[in-house]
């Protein structure tokens, strides 16, 4: 599910909380980083809750109204057919997501009342209800589709979902991206008869892909200092007190893969944290990095100090 890039992000992240802890433990930051992608697969299990958080919420909703023989057969009618959406069902009843969510004790939307009920209200007002309404006997495809459009325009860029997350894991909300389009194409290839085609990926990366990371933020903090001497006279026009402290992390970051990773070609670590800086800095940072970076490329090359190595490297 993670990315390389998604791995230099989280060690971007590191690197910034160990710049902001003051703290001289690198291996707690380890902890952190390595933390922080196992949380990326609770993320993964939180969105799925989230579906089943949805459907008990409608569940309880229809429940009151006949409970308390509230005339209102419109609504009533919505909430029975969202309930009866076989892909819906198909999640709120899968064994292995129920058993992962219980090991985990993910249940974190059970009180969240007023957004469970907005984000119902919202599928109900929307075009893509009224014409999943309209059809006469929906197939599993057409509940597939509709569930897919309530993840993607719907629960998605609810502003509160930002919200919640933010407040509850620090690096969830760089995660939602790379989770949201993760779990987009998993919804879009549910087979409401098989329960394997809901995968569940692993809660790590690849162990090439973790030592690389680890690796990444211990030559980072470990080399500091020698990774800060290296902007020396290449900010000439940026005081060093004016240049964003994720600029100056993320050039840091740059500088270390480039000169402790010989099997990453240039282009390679340019283009990464070019895209980087554009995603997670200042509007100005995608330039401001990008010339700092082609400076030392070319300096680094001209003094041989790139002993990059492998196919197409030497």
């Amino acid at each position: 599910m993670l990315t390389r890039r998604h791995i230099r992000v989280k060690v971007m992240q590191s690197v910034y909380s160990f710049s902001l802890s003051k703290s001289d433990r690198l291996e707690s930051e380890v902890a952190f980083f390595k933390g922080s992608v196992a949380a990326t697969f609770d993320l993964y299990l939180l969105l799925l809750a989230l579906i089943k958080a949805v459907a008990a919420a409608a569940e309880e909703q229809l429940e009151t109204y006949r409970k308390n023989k509230i005339e209102d057969q419109k609504r009533i009618a919505a909430l029975e057919l969202l309930l009866q959406n076989s892909a819906s069902r198909f999640i709120v009843q899968h064994p292995i997501l129920a058993q992962l969510l219980k090991n985990k004790k993910i249940d974190q939307w059970d009180l969240e009342f007023k957004f469970l009920k907005d984000l119902i209200n919202l599928l109900f007002e929307s075009e893509a209800f009224a014409q999943h309404t309209a059809l006469e006997a929906p197939n599993a495809k057409d509940d597939v589709q509709l569930l897919v459009y309530f993840f993607r325009h719907i629960i998605t860029p609810h502003p509160y979902l930002f919200n919640y997350l933010e407040d509850r894991e620090l690096t969830w909300v760089d995660d939602l991206p790379i989770v949201n389009t993760f779990l987009l194409k998993t919804l879009k290839k549910i087979k409401v008869n098989d329960v394997s085609s809901l995968p569940f990926p692993q809660p790590v990366v690849s162990k090439e892909d973790m030592d690389f990371g680890v690796d990444l933020l211990e030559k980072v903090i470990g080399n500091e200092a020698s990774l800060e001497s290296e902007l020396i006279g290449k900010t000439p026009n940026w005081d060093p007190d004016r240049i964003a402290q994720l600029d100056a992390i993320i050039l840091k970051i740059a500088i270390g893969e480039l000169l402790y990773f010989p099997s990453i070609p240039p282009k390679v670590t340019l283009n990464e944290y070019l895209e980087i800086a554009k995603d997670y800095s200042t509007p100005k940072s995608n330039h401001f990095v990008n010339g700092v970076l082609d400076k030392l490329v070319k300096e680094f090359s001209s003094a041989q100090r790139l002993q990059k190595s492998g196919r197409g490297l030497q």
